[in-house]
């Protein structure tokens, strides 16, 4: 599923920007429907959004424009899609045009195999930008776990040793946690570094977590990510 919306601060009517001849949802619908997916849908209220993802052969699944982000937003479409509780959906961004097919079927295989894990994501090693709070670190136990999401250098390299992983914005979920999700109270640190999936390990709950052996892709969040993108297209 991918969720998207018309309205951005920074950059209103991102999904619709053309890619090289493409607007760049109906890009990431591409790229999904490569995953193995059994379906591919896109989450919106917006029936620009929706006409322009149509239009490309791609299903629609029209939701309210009140959500408070894009994971309700997925557990409304779940709810209309009529999907039973222990099916799993990969929340893929809409501003993610150069995502790997294949790192979204590695999400949900990973949430398939950890019984115990309520939540999969994934990471790729950490080069460079530390300290750039735009860039989320996680740290992970030894059984591939995350202990903790942060805007912050974690863990920090006192002896300059040591290993750090970027977090990348795909979720898996079982259909079942994500109707449950919304209904999670906000935890302190969720408010703090203003990271969703925090509200997950604060009531205890376990997030598995796909190491990539490759640089994961990034996301457009701004004009300037869009010509980044398009460059990298042509």
């Amino acid at each position: 599923m991918i969720p998207a919306r018309y309205a951005s601060t920074r950059f209103p009517g991102k999904p619709l920007a053309d890619l090289a001849g493409k607007p760049m949802v109906v890009r990431v619908c591409e790229r999904a429907a490569k995953s193995g997916a059994a379906s591919v849908h896109v989450a919106t209220d917006d029936e620009r959004i929706a006409a322009a993802v149509r239009g490309a052969g791609h299903s629609v699944v029209m939701t309210r424009a009140d959500h408070a982000s894009g994971t309700d937003r997925l557990a409304e479409a779940a709810k209309k899609l009529k999907l039973k509780d222990g099916a799993i959906v990969v929340n893929v961004q809409g501003d993610e045009p150069l995502i790997s097919p294949k790192l979204i079927g590695q999400v949900a295989k990973l949430l398939a195999k950890k019984r115990d894990a309520v939540v999969s994501t994934a990471c790729h090693s950490l080069h460079d930008g530390f300290d750039n709070p735009n860039i989320v670190k996680v740290v992970l136990d030894h059984q591939g776990y995350a202990l903790y999401f942060s805007r912050s250098r974690i863990p920090y390299p006192r002896d300059q040793a040591g290993s750090c992983y970027r977090h990348a914005g795909i979720y898996g979920y079982r259909v079942g946690f994500l109707k449950r999700f919304s209904k999670l109270k906000i935890s302190p640190l969720e408010k703090t570094e203003a990271l969703e999936q925090l509200r997950v390990l604060w009531h205890g709950l376990r997030i598995a977590v796909a190491v990539s052996e490759t640089e994961i892709a990034p996301g457009v969040d701004t004009p300037e990510d869009l010509e980044a993108v398009r460059r990298m297209l042509s």
